[in-house]
């Protein structure tokens, strides 16, 4: 085997990992069991498998053996839809420029919509590297991840760490001022 397809091998059995973090993250959020936490797992958990797109979207293109795809079968996402949907309502909408490069048209995002799209993108993949197919594997989520999962989870990224901001810096004068005060005079 020669080593690009051991680098490639490698790089397949990490972002498998990272997806497979990614999913569990999504999995356990989307259950509502701790809805306290939920924002920041979800930042955490894009972060990393942001990690795992970048890393695909520096290696060269990665092109399968074959150039037909074997069908890896419909996830249904519906569940962890409705459960992130439900964790989210309220605060799911946000507005995002379509391609900051070529326009300043705008448009509607969601949150759920976002990272259920990036779970089932990076869920087909995990389809071809369960069947022994790594760089089928692989190719699909290099592609998606520049074609379509890696803008959604930027998006998401942005809208939860606006989320996030406004939770935690939207404080009353007043009692920020008295916690400075506290903090600085023990």
């Amino acid at each position: 085997m020669s080593s690009e397809a051991n680098d490639l091998g490698g790089l397949a059995d990490l972002t498998a990992a990272e997806a497979s973090a990614f999913l569990t993250s999504l999995t356990e959020v989307a259950s509502g069991t701790a809805p306290d936490t939920a924002l920041p797992l979800l930042t955490l958990a894009l972060s990393q498998v942001l990690v795992a797109g970048a890393r695909l979207g520096a290696v060269q293109d990665v092109v399968p053996e074959e150039r037909f795809e074997p069908d890896a079968g419909d996830d249904d996402a519906d569940p962890l839809r409705t459960g992130l949907a439900n964790l989210l309502t309220g605060i799911d909408e946000y507005v995002y420029v379509i391609d900051p490069i070529t326009s300043s048209e705008r448009a509607d995002g969601s949150v759920t919509n976002d990272l259920v799209d990036v779970a089932v993108a990076l869920s087909h993949g995990l389809k071809h590297y369960a069947a022994g197919r790594k760089l089928e594997a692989l190719w699909w989520w290099q592609f998606s991840y520049l074609s379509e999962w890696g803008d959604r989870a930027m998006m998401a990224m942005r809208a939860l760490h606006s989320i996030l901001a406004h939770l935690r810096l939207d404080a009353d004068t007043e009692t920020v001022g008295e916690a400075e005060f506290d903090a600085l005079h023990p």
